[in-house]
């Protein structure tokens, strides 16, 4: 016979009262605290990397503190609610994509914005939460692991939002997008034959994918291969950073004392390259702290994932999990000059509301499936 196994209310004086009390708000304290510690490393960087601007970091402050808010009422909603809501959400997604390519909002010359009374937001943020929920959402009841079919269904359901996306242009965004959903099909089972007829069939598609590339994208790619081309031009982002890097050594010139964020020398300093800030002003050691902070978040968020009691909050998990890890490694990875320049920020660091409140929203889902779990006993 399977029973709920209650538990007696905290008292005042209970040590375990915080804890019972954060259990209580479906927050997930060891969780709170990786990403409390991430935010607090992203103001005392962004303040540096901003020239000291205590404007923009009270524009950061009030950013985080509605993304904190976003996350913690998202985490009340139980997790079988989320899974009946997802083909909706997703189907809400997909039309504002579509919205975008409509009557968009232009800026440098890429249509990615939507202005709805006043409220201006990208819809490529939402769907990096829909189509992991989604995805998560049609495995739930389908055969695992995937035939073929399910993994062309699947495949359908990345293609359409990541072509939209890919359109506006913004190839980073489709990237993330691709990288979500993908991560999903991982964990549902892929076997290792399909994961090599993805590979080849990703390699013979290369010369078709360049030539459909735009001369900017392909630029990057062509500065990735040798920055030196056209080191004043294109390739100035990535050999200014890699100088950034190298020069902090072991323990960092000291915080504000960088001189390539200091002196404007490190484009983009409080957004996409905010890495390499840190890296010349903390050294090795603080970004070996940053680092042992992120695998924390992760480690925690696939031990969620493995404690999860159905298909849908395990697969949901594990993949937006995985998602935050590729977006980390994405970013690290351009600044460093081992993947081209995509313009993607560095998760919970890098200055910025929309990728702030998308990332809180993930984690927030996160807490809603290990706290919302039943304890039952046989």
């Amino acid at each position: 016979m399977t029973m709920l196994r209650h538990r007696d209310p905290p008292r005042w004086g209970d040590r375990r009262r915080p804890a019972l009390l954060v259990r209580g708000l479906h927050l997930d304290a060891p969780l709170m605290i990786g990403i409390g510690l991430l935010c607090l490393i992203s103001l005392v960087v962004v303040y540096s990397a901003s020239g000291q601007d205590g404007g923009l970091i009270a524009q950061q402050l009030l950013r985080l503190l509605m993304a904190f808010m976003l996350m913690a009422l998202i985490a009340q909603i139980p997790p079988h609610h989320l899974e009946f809501w997802a083909p909706w959400f997703y189907g809400l997604s997909l039309g504002l994509l579509f919205a975008v390519m409509l009557f968009g909002d232009e800026g440098k010359g890429a249509q990615r914005w939507l202005d709805i009374g006043g409220f201006r937001f990208q819809p490529s943020e939402m769907m990096k939460l829909a189509l992991p929920m989604m995805v998560a959402w049609y495995f739930a009841d389908h055969q695992l692991p995937p035939n073929k079919r399910g993994i062309a269904i699947t495949l359908l359901l990345i293609a359409v939002p990541a072509a939209l996306i890919a359109r506006q242009p913004d190839l980073g965004t489709a990237m993330l997008i691709v990288a979500g959903g993908l991560s999903v099909l991982l964990l549902a089972g892929l076997r290792i034959r399909h994961i090599m007829f993805f590979v080849m069939t990703g390699a013979a598609l290369a010369p078709l994918v360049w030539f459909n590339l735009h001369d900017y994208q392909k630029s990057r790619i062509l500065n990735f291969l040798d920055p030196e081309r056209d080191p004043l031009g294109t390739g100035y982002h990535i050999i200014q950073s890699k100088i950034a890097i190298g020069s902090g050594g072991l323990y960092g010139k000291g915080w504000m004392n960088g001189s390539q964020a200091q002196l404007d020398f490190l484009p983009e300093q409080s957004t996409d390259f905010i890495f390499a800030v840190l890296s010349e002003e903390f050294g090795l050691i603080g970004v070996l702290l940053l680092l042992a902070i992120y695998l924390f978040v992760i480690s925690r968020g696939l031990y969620i994932a493995t404690q999860a009691q159905d298909t849908f909050a395990r697969l949901l998990a594990g993949g937006l999990i995985l998602s935050f890890f590729v977006y980390m490694c994405i970013n690290i990875g351009m600044v460093t000059g081992l993947l081209p320049v995509v313009g993607v920020p560095l998760p919970l660091i890098s200055y910025g509301g929309t990728s702030m409140v998308t990332l809180m929203s993930a984690f927030g889902v996160l807490m809603s499936i290990q706290t919302h779990r039943r304890l039952v006993s046989t």
